[in-house]
């Protein structure tokens, strides 16, 4: 098969879909990578690099578009929407639940989207996106540490204190991956830390984990207003896979935290948690509401691109090589957990949650797949 990856442009997003490594072993499998030129040099993956992987290094996005199948990291924008053709696999990241833009310009293209926030394994984990969420959640603590600095808009505290100074109180809503990473960092850091969930058992879990140092209390609106009403920093770290994310936090709520408080909005790429967040970039990160500072960064893991590179194709590359050696309609209809990463297909919504939230009929992907000619993989 013949597989793009291009050059992310999106605000200060240096990750790349395939590297080097991955490239050779694709190659190795019989495969034809491009590569659209300088897509990762300034994570240290040169041209060179890919050249000697067995790459081709081609010098437009119209030349990596005309491969069978795109990897990716983030979603498509809005200039290469016209690049993309029918029939053409379309696999990373893609939220479309909050982006009606987008699903429709997918969906006008009929590209087969497989996105990797979807895809499932035996035990109901989302194992490509499980590494970003655990870049994030550790993102998200150093983000709020330094928000919560004078010369960033915050108060002026410091996660740890000092000796005779108490520490930061920081609540993080949301016990998954990104809530549990963020915990721990914050921990680390000596913070005064609560974590909520509405999963008991989750609670349990992480209750024994840290042996007491982690306080953990069942969320609902009432604690959620309680706490966050003398927070420091706040992180949302909920997710609803494939779904809107929940809106947890009302304005009111928000407007009872102490001034020159934090909030950090993990989910903000769902769509965010907090009444008052929209999405910002790395380039301008925070802004100021109600004397709140709200740090939502829509693609969190792009500020350590070159870890979160390494991380996402290691998870990503079984995957890659399984939709290529196979095509696409033998890949997914041998693997469940694959066939649930697929949200749109050759003009239909194939994901029960975008479908609802954006007002598409849905089509369950087993009945579709395979059923439209011509196929390009």
């Amino acid at each position: 098969m013949l597989i793009g990856v291009p050059k992310e442009i999106k605000n200060h997003e240096y990750r790349i879909g395939c590297t080097p490594t991955m490239a050779m072993g694709l190659v190795e499998n019989g495969h034809q990578v491009l590569i659209e030129t300088k897509a990762g040099a300034r994570i240290g993956f040169t041209d060179e690099m890919y050249r000697s992987a067995g790459a081709k290094i081609v010098n437009t996005p119209a030349e990596v578009y005309g491969a069978d199948m795109i990897i990716k990291v983030k979603e498509p924008q809005p200039s290469e929407y016209e690049l993309m053709k029918e029939g053409q696999i379309l696999f990373c990241y893609l939220h479309l639940a909050p982006d009606p833009q987008q699903t429709e310009a997918l969906l006008k293209q009929k590209v087969v989207g497989i996105a990797y926030e979807t895809v499932t394994d035996d035990l109901g984990r989302l194992p490509l996106l499980a590494p970003m969420s655990e870049i994030a959640g550790r993102i998200s603590v150093q983000a709020g540490a330094a928000s919560l600095q004078m010369a960033n808009g915050g108060r002026g505290v410091l996660l740890g204190g000092v000796p005779g100074v108490l520490p930061a109180e920081v609540v993080v809503i949301g016990g998954g991956v990104v809530g549990t990473q963020a915990a721990m960092m914050a921990m680390g850091l000596g913070a005064d830390v609560t974590i909520l969930d509405k999963n008991l058992a989750r609670l349990r879990e992480l209750d024994a984990l840290y042996n007491g140092r982690l306080k953990t209390l069942f969320s609902s609106p009432q604690i959620i207003k309680k706490l966050l009403s003398h927070a420091d920093l706040v992180i949302g770290a909920v997710l609803v896979a494939g779904a809107r994310a929940p809106m947890l936090v009302d304005e009111s709520t928000i407007k009872s935290m102490p001034s020159g408080s934090v909030l950090v909005d993990v989910s903000i790429d769902q769509g965010g948690c907090f009444a008052t967040s929209k999405p910002t970039t790395h380039q301008d990160p925070t802004y100021i509401v109600h004397d709140v500072v709200h740090y939502c960064v829509a693609n969190m893991p792009g500020a350590c691109a070159r870890t979160a590179t390494q991380a996402l194709t290691n998870a990503t590359y079984p995957y890659v090589l399984k939709i290529a050696g196979e095509g696409y309609e033998a890949a997914l209809r041998s693997d469940a957990h694959l066939m649930r990463g697929l949200n749109v297909y050759r003009g239909l919504v194939t994901n029960q949650l975008v479908a609802n939230e954006l007002g598409y009929e849905y089509h369950a992907p087993g009945a579709v797949v395979g059923t439209m000619a011509p196929r390009m993989a």
